[in-house]
């Protein structure tokens, strides 16, 4: 009997959901660091295929000084909650290093998620930045 007939529902395990939910995520926010003070800033994420986050950032942005500075930071995630409570909603903090991402390829991946931002994407000062993960934390949230 199939999935469809009984109306279970296939088991995924947590990494499974992570990745889910980095993938559909299109907005998060970018956690760096400027001589030791946090900062925080909304950011549009897209995912390479080795699951790394890819950003498109400003370099007059203040994050993106912060990054050339100090690479480590962290974006967090976050799905829709189950109800009113925020607390609910699956959520996903990965932390690593970030750099500047030369491969075209990567920067054509950004733009065919968010479209919206072509025509901003060729200016001189934006460029793609890969965060590669050194650690995470998945908070499923409740259903």
């Amino acid at each position: 009997m199939s999935d469809a007939q009984t109306g279970d529902h296939p088991t995924t395990t947590p990494v499974q959901d992570a990745r889910a939910l980095l993938r559909a995520a299109r907005a998060g926010t970018l956690a760096t660091s400027a001589a030791g003070q946090p900062f925080a800033s909304l950011i549009t994420p897209a995912t390479a295929p080795d699951g790394s986050i890819l950003m498109l950032l400003s370099g007059l942005s203040e994050h993106t000084r912060h990054l050339r500075d100090e690479p480590r930071c962290a974006v967090m995630v976050a799905g829709p909650p189950a109800g009113l409570n925020p607390q609910t909603a699956p959520r996903l903090t990965v932390t690593g290093l970030a750099a500047h991402e030369p491969d075209p390829a990567m920067k054509a991946r950004w733009v065919a998620l968010h479209p919206y931002a072509a025509f901003y994407a060729g200016f001189a000062d934006f460029q793609v930045f890969r965060l590669q993960p050194v650690g995470g934390q998945f908070i499923g949230g409740v259903c």
